[in-house]
C-alpha cells in the first residue's frame, strides 16, 4: 500500500438503468465494476472509477450523480460522438432479474482511443488497487484489451494489487473461445479473483467451486474466491464461508457486485480474507433486499 488511506481505480463500462417499481420505470445507473466502485467509495475507500462517457446532459448527470456518491470521477473520459449505454432490469416472482441492453455503441467501447487515456493510465498505475471484469474487457477492441493487461501487469510490479471478476456476458463475445482466452489472460495477471461459479460453468464447464479455483489458482491468482449465491463462497484455502442469514431477495441485481465491493474494502484495510468474506456477503444481503443494482443508502 502507499500509505494509510489506500487508492482504487475501477475499470469498466457503466449504463444508465430502467428498473420497475410499484410506481413504475425509474431512471438510475450501474454496471458491474461501477457499483463495487460506489460501494467502495461509500464504505470511505478513494476510489476513482475509469471509463468513457459522452457529453450530453445524460453523462453529465451520471458523472454529477456518482460525484456525490463520493466516487473520484477525474479519470472519467469524454467521447463526444457517444453516449452512454442503457439496460433494463425485469424481475421474476424470487427476485431473480433478466436484462435488455443498447450498449452497442457506448462510449465506454471507445474509452482507449479517447483524448487523456495516457494521462488517465499513469494516474490508474499509482493506485493500491485496480479493478476490472471479464465485461470490462469484453467490450474493448483487441488493443484496448492489451493496454488493460498491461497497466493491471505495471500496478502488481509496483507493488499493488490486482482483482478480476469472470463476469460473462455471452452476448458480448463473439465465441466462447474468445471469452475463455480474455479471462485466462486476466487471471494471469491478477492478485485477487472474484469468479461465480455460474459463471465459469457456463463459460468452460467447471462444476465445482474446488475446480474454479485449481484453474484460476494455476494461472497464477492465488487469493481466489468463488462466489456461491446463496451458499456463500469459497475461501483459497477450501473453507466455505456463508452469509449470516438466508434472505428473501427482492432484486438480485448487482449482488456480486457488493459483494467484491465488501470484499476488496475490507481487504484493503488488512482485514483478512474470512473477515473480508463476511463483509462482502453483508454489503451483497443489503443489495438484494432493495431494487436496482446499486440502491440509495438508507437514511
Amino acid at each position: 500500500m502507499t500509505g494509510s488511506a489506500p487508492r482504487a481505480v475501477l475499470v469498466g463500462e457503466a449504463m444508465l438503468e430502467l428498473s420497475q417499481d410499484s410506481s413504475g420505470w425509474q431512471l438510475g445507473y450501474g454496471g458491474d465494476t461501477l457499483n463495487t466502485a460506489i460501494h467502495l467509495a461509500r464504505s470511505g475507500i478513494d476510489t476513482a472509477y475509469l471509463t468513457a462517457l459522452g457529453t450530453d446532459p445524460f453523462s453529465d448527470d451520471l458523472k454529477a450523480r456518482w460525484a456525490a456518491e463520493g466516487l473520484d470521477t477525474s479519470l472519467i473520459l469524454a467521447d463526444p460522438a457517444r453516449n452512454p449505454g442503457l439496460y433494463a432490469i425485469t424481475c421474476d416472482e424470487a427476485g431473480e432479474r433478466s436484462f435488455t441492453y443498447w450498449r452497442g455503441e457506448s462510449a465506454a467501447r471507445r474509452l482507449i482511443e479517447c483524448a487523456g487515456i495516457e494521462a488517465a493510465l499513469a494516474a490508474a498505475e499509482a493506485a493500491d488497487l485496480i479493478a476490472f471484469s471479464l465485461i470490462s474487457l469484453a467490450i474493448l477492441p483487441p488493443e484496448g484489451r492489451e493496454s488493460l493487461l498491461a497497466l493491471a501487469r505495471r500496478v502488481r510490479q509496483h507493488g499493488g494489487l490486482v482483482a478480476f471478476d469472470g463476469n460473462y456476458r455471452p452476448r458480448l463475445w463473439p465465441d466462447q473461445e474468445t471469452a475463455r482466452a480474455a479471462r485466462d489472460a486476466a487471471i494471469a495477471v491478477a492478485s485477487i479473483g472474484l469468479p461465480t461459479l455460474e459463471d465459469e460453468t457456463m463459460l468452460s464447464g467447471e462444476t465445482s467451486a474446488e475446480a474454479v479455483a485449481a484453474h484460476w489458482q494455476a494461472l497464477g491468482c492465488a487469493e481466489t474466491i468463488v462466489k456461491l449465491g446463496p451458499e456463500g463462497c469459497r475461501l483459497p484455502g477450501g473453507q466455505i464461508i456463508a452469509p449470516e442469514r438466508v434472505l428473501a431477495p427482492v432484486d438480485t441485481s448487482g449482488a456480486g457486485d457488493a459483494f467484491n465491493g465488501g470484499y476488496l474494502a475490507a481487504r484493503l484495510r488488512g482485514q483478512t480474507p474470512a473477515d473480508a468474506a463476511l463483509a462482502g456477503h453483508a454489503l451483497a444481503g443489503w443489495t438484494i433486499m432493495r431494487r436496482g443494482a446499486i440502491p440509495a443508502q438508507d437514511s
